[in-house]
């Protein structure tokens, strides 16, 4: 029985073995080393094992090839407690290195800490040590007072707005799926999300369409040449740029679209659409609701607040139906009012399920007392979106698809 468990063991190493030597050229010789002791100690193993009753008659555990490998033997690591820290390419790292690491981070730290200081100092007095709420408030209305000066301004500034808007977006998806274990390429994704606002407004569909292309070309060609991305970073990296900034291209459909100036106004109703839906969610919920809507992804959310936001959202599209230029009566708006809704409460439970999978309570420090712009955006993505194809479909604005 040995002796046949050993042939069917070398078979199929062997087996591996002639697999494996399509890309030897791309195992490092602690690798190469590794499996040269995996091999010997399979044998081993198997002699040692005989005709006595429950020997394995396949391939060993990894607990039973770590039974006798010797203790000062770093090829092979059989315990999650004593590998080391941080991905692959970091077991090798020198002492050395690993100061002059913690050397940068700690200079960075007190970089920080200066920069932090600096503005402290310059800050009257009595605008020191605000409340919460009125760090909010203050966060709130630099961004609100931003968004309408842009969306205003004309076509150029609310492209400019976007794609900053895109870009950051971008960056903090991103920095949160690295603490989901995945390797995202963030300078392609990052250029992707800002790209795709200036084509869908210069090159309608078919502009963005051809971002899309590109953008997935460029990570496919880093996926083949890059050996330590995987399959999931590829797609993470295309999925924050698609959600980021094709989401966002409505926008400026909606914006190029509608005859000067009725343009700005329309496209600030829909920022207001959302403000509306988060609004009334916060005031109804925090006040009178008791049903959670989605316990286990957004705790705070309650069915109240939900129906409450999707009148505000259906309210605000009421206003946009008395708009000129805008082929809307009021039925039709407040059956689009209430998909956008919907659509902007999917948003946020997306982005706070991201959230909540990667460890983070906000998406980033850019807002301070709203977290990071993606948690002031979530709502905007979807909505942006679905009002373009809501408005192009149901004729209430012209825009030629192709």
């Amino acid at each position: 029985m040995a002796k046949e468990t050993t042939e069917a063991i070398d078979e199929a190493l062997q087996s591996d073995a002639d697999c494996a030597d399509n890309f030897s050229d791309e195992l490092t010789d602690l690798q190469r080393e590794a499996r040269a002791k995996l091999k010997t100690r399979v044998r081993e193993l198997t002699d040692a094992a005989g005709d006595e009753p429950g020997a394995f008659s396949a391939r060993p555990t990894t607990k039973e090839l770590g039974n006798g490998r010797e203790p000062e033997d770093p090829a092979i690591i059989y315990s999650s407690n004593k590998a080391p820290v941080g991905p692959p390419w970091h077991y090798d790292i020198t002492p050395d290195e690993a100061a002059a690491k913690q050397q940068k981070k700690e200079q960075r730290a007190l970089k920080r800490q200066k920069m932090k200081k600096n503005a402290l100092d310059k800050t009257p007095q009595k605008l020191k040590n605000p409340s919460g709420l009125q760090v909010r408030f203050r966060t709130g209305l630099v961004y609100t007072l931003v968004t309408i000066a842009c969306v205003f301004a004309g076509n150029i500034p609310t492209m400019i707005y976007l794609m900053v808007v895109a870009g950051i977006c971008a960056g903090e998806f991103y920095y949160m799926l690295r603490s989901d274990s995945k390797l995202p390429n963030e300078m392609l994704g990052i250029a992707g999300a800002v790209l795709f606002i200036p084509a869908v407004y210069f090159g309608g569909l078919a502009g963005g369409m051809l971002v899309a292309l590109v953008l997935l070309i460029a990570l496919l060609i880093w996926y083949v040449f890059w050996l330590r991305a995987r399959i999931q970073d590829v797609s993470v990296s295309f999925l924050g740029a698609a959600y980021t900034g094709l989401l966002l291209s409505g926008l400026m459909i909606i914006r190029a679209s509608v005859e000067p100036p009725w343009g700005g106004l329309v496209l600030f109703l829909l920022f207001l659409s959302v403000w509306a839906n988060d609004a009334f969610a916060y005031f109804v919920g925090s006040k009178i609701g008791k049903h959670k809507l989605a316990p286990r992804t957004s705790p705070k959310k309650s069915w109240e607040g939900f129906l409450a936001g999707l009148v505000g959202s259906m309210l605000v599209w009421v206003v946009m139906s008395f708009v000129p230029s805008v082929n809307l009566d009021i039925p039709t708006a407040l059956l689009f009012g209430l998909i956008c809704g919907l659509l902007e409460v999917l948003g946020d439970l997306a982005e706070s399920r991201i959230k909540r999978n990667s460890g983070f309570k906000d998406s980033g420090t850019i807002m301070p007392g709203h977290g990071g712009l993606l948690d002031r955006c979530d709502s905007l993505f979807l909505a942006s979106v679905s009002a373009a194809f809501l408005l192009i479909l149901g004729g209430c604005i012209p825009y030629d698809v192709f």
